[in-house]
Formats: C-alpha cells, sequence, structure tokens
C-alpha cells in the first residue's frame, strides 16, 4: 500500500510539473517553464524513485509500470477538469477501461 500512496503522491507533483505551466507560465519564456518544471520534477523524484526501490520485489517491473499508468490517469482526469479546466470526456472512461484490461494481463497470476 506504501508503494500506491507514493507512486500517486508523486504523480500529483509529476503532472504539475508536465502541464500547470500551460495554465500558470504561458505569458514566461519556454525556458522559466523548464526551470519551473525541474524544480517540480525533483520533489516528484524524491517520492518516485522510493516508491519504485519499495515496490520492486512485492510488484515484478511490469506491474509497477502499468500501476503507474493507472496512477497517472486517476492523476491526471481531476488535473485536467479541475485545475485546467478542461471538460470530462468519455475519452477518459475508455482510457480507464484499456488500462483495466493492462492491469488484467499483467496482475494475473
Amino acid at each position: 500500500m506504501r508503494t500506491i500512496v507514493l507512486l500517486a503522491l508523486s504523480n500529483v507533483f509529476m503532472t504539475f510539473a508536465w502541464y500547470a505551466h500551460l495554465k500558470n507560465l504561458k505569458a514566461a519564456p519556454w525556458y522559466i517553464a523548464v526551470a519551473v518544471s525541474w524544480g517540480i520534477a525533483f520533489f516528484e523524484y524524491l517520492i518516485q524513485v522510493p516508491a519504485n526501490r519499495i515496490g520492486y520485489g512485492t510488484f515484478s517491473l511490469g506491474q509497477l509500470k502499468i500501476m503507474q499508468e493507472v496512477i497517472t490517469l486517476a492523476v491526471f482526469v481531476p488535473f485536467a477538469v479541475y485545475y485546467m479546466g478542461q471538460p470530462l470526456k468519455l475519452d477518459y472512461l475508455w482510457a480507464g477501461c484499456c488500462l483495466a484490461g493492462a492491469v488484467f494481463f499483467i496482475f494475473r497470476g
């Protein structure tokens, strides 16, 4: 459970590092957005690397990756809708269904 919580928290930082500059720094030069994003990503790595180290062994490498993708979508959709003001699309549901299939195949015994 600790791995999942840490991966979710790292994903919050990752999502802000990758996309928040599109809203908050759109008037700033790109290199300012890069510097700010790298600063945010530093904290993401401080959480993500230990999360993967803790989880590896309990989970396989493939399971860690698919778990990361599921968490990414679960974090990204609320971010896109509430923070970025994007419309909620049915496409997110279909993407989630595809990821559910990936989860099934990577976690089946």
